[in-house]
């Protein structure tokens, strides 16, 4: 009986010592957790309002949060079918030529209009390209409707043009030949960017004419035909189209599928009234091509 008893007492004090053992040992780990999330949320707070106070930082941790945002949206939409999101570039906008047609002057409006009906583009690819003619054209000191004229005749406002020889882009310019006027725009690829084609072409123009002596004369160096006996009618159709985008600028009507017949003596008659007429297409390479890569040399 006494035997019990005493086993009966060393096992309740084993109890009480292991309960004791526990209690403080998660008393401990409770203490020492406390501290570290403590520790944790110092070091959390004291770098929140070091970054606050620091822009960079601030701005690189909104990028990071941004960036995985942006990825986890992508994920959800790539998982329903849809692709655009992981392709989108929300900049593009700022690459296209583009204009607003409504915010143009009366007169480039007019012309815009004009065109965009005549040679069934979208109007505000040409809202841009007329915006630029009257820009490049008043810094060139010349007509901004003969511009567009040449661009209409040579590729019908159709940027990626090319004829067999190299002549490129909405004014036809031999790249190869003034590669070294496309390095100011990044290179040759520039010869596709509607604006670069149109300074670059508007500088060779004015060098044409310069050359020449006179608008008729630069015309035919610009198409190549200056040492030729004709040039195939391209500038009765560059001053016939320039003709009719005159009269539209000055608030006339004019048929978007007008003609403007020029004379054998080479004076512009009237183009307003004319009997209707298909519009030129762009002007095909010939013989005159080859010419113009000499002449433009």
């Amino acid at each position: 009986m006494r035997a019990n008893d005493m086993l009966r007492q060393a096992w309740q004090a084993g109890v009480r010592s292991l309960g004791v053992f526990v209690s403080d040992v998660g008393r401990g780990m409770l203490e020492v957790s406390h501290n570290a999330l403590a520790l944790v949320g110092l070091v959390a707070t004291a770098v929140l309002v070091f970054g606050l106070g620091r822009a960079d930082l601030r701005q690189q941790a909104e990028s990071v949060t941004f960036e995985w945002l942006q990825q986890r949206h992508e994920q959800r939409e790539a998982a329903a079918g849809n692709l655009l999101p992981a392709v989108a570039e929300p900049e593009a906008v700022a690459r296209a030529t583009a204009a607003d047609v409504r915010s143009l002057p009366r007169d480039q409006a007019a012309v815009a209009t004009w065109i965009a009906r005549r040679y069934k583009v979208a109007p505000e690819p040409i809202g841009a390209l007329v915006q630029e003619a009257w820009m490049i054209g008043q810094r060139a000191g010349l007509d901004p409707t003969l511009i567009l004229a040449i661009m209409a005749i040579e590729s019908s406002f159709n940027p990626f043009a090319q004829s067999p020889v190299g002549a490129q882009g909405l004014m036809q310019v031999m790249t190869r030949v003034h590669d070294d006027k496309y390095q100011s725009f990044g290179g040759t690829h520039a010869a596709f960017d509607p604006i670069a084609n149109l300074r670059v072409g508007v500088q060779v123009l004015k060098d044409c004419i310069a050359r020449a002596g006179s608008l008729r004369e630069g015309l035919r160096y610009y198409v190549g035909a200056a040492l030729q006996d004709s040039d195939s009618g391209y500038v009765g159709r560059v001053l016939a189209e320039q003709s009719l985008l005159r009269h539209v600028a000055d608030g006339k009507k004019v048929p978007v599928n007008a003609a403007a017949p020029v004379p054998a003596g080479g004076e512009l008659r009237p183009s307003v009234g004319v009997p209707p007429a298909e519009p030129p297409a762009a002007q095909t390479p010939d013989a005159h091509d080859g010419d113009r890569v000499a002449m433009l040399r």
